[in-house]
């Protein structure tokens, strides 16, 4: 068994990241995380975008605040997807993107990098509801039309206060739904 801190992290087991790291690709190690999410076998191969473990936890993640790992998780449904989805999923992670952006900003408003976050942001909103506002008015379960405006309305804040106020806080963080429906 290995107790010790490599890097600034804690192991208590008897592999460290550097013994584990060569083992899982990236992949590997998002399916890890969705199968830890859904608690079930991870089906990468399941056809119905609305029911794939991916594409749900990108959802719960989104709703977790947990915004770089729904930008992963989707990002690997991209990739293996070969469908007329592809600016939607794009959609999906640069809103996901954009909201890593804010939550950065609101964790470090004084950070030299993390300060200025602000303008990436509002051009992520932009782009995500490009993306998107072909699929409105519903998508795979989800209200295309409610996120466009959800997106654009957080970049309108930002521009109209000067790229110096950040809407975003834990508290008011918005969440994501499904409706049980398709399209």
């Amino acid at each position: 068994m290995f107790l010790g801190k490599v890097d600034g992290c804690w192991f208590a087991h008897y592999l460290s990241r550097e013994q584990i790291k060569p083992f899982m690709n990236k992949g590997e190690r998002i399916s890890r995380l969705v199968a830890e999410l859904t608690a079930q076998d991870v089906d990468p191969n399941q056809r119905d975008i609305a029911k794939h473990p991916f594409y749900r936890a990108f959802f719960q993640c989104w709703n977790e605040q947990r915004y770089y790992e729904a930008h992963d998780v989707l990002e690997q449904l991209w990739l293996r997807t070969d469908s007329g989805d592809a600016d939607f999923f794009k959609g999906l992670i640069q809103a996901a993107g954009a909201f890593v952006h804010l939550q950065k900003r609101f964790e470090h408003p004084f950070h030299a990098k993390h300060s200025r976050r602000l303008p990436p942001a509002v051009r992520l909103f932009q782009l995500a509801e490009r993306n998107l506002s072909s699929f409105a008015p519903q998508h795979h379960g989800l209200d295309v039309v409610a996120l466009c405006q959800l997106l654009r309305a957080y970049a309108n804040q930002i521009v109209e206060f000067d790229y110096k106020t950040n809407p975003w806080s834990p508290q008011t963080a918005p969440r994501l739904e499904l409706s049980p429906g398709k399209n």
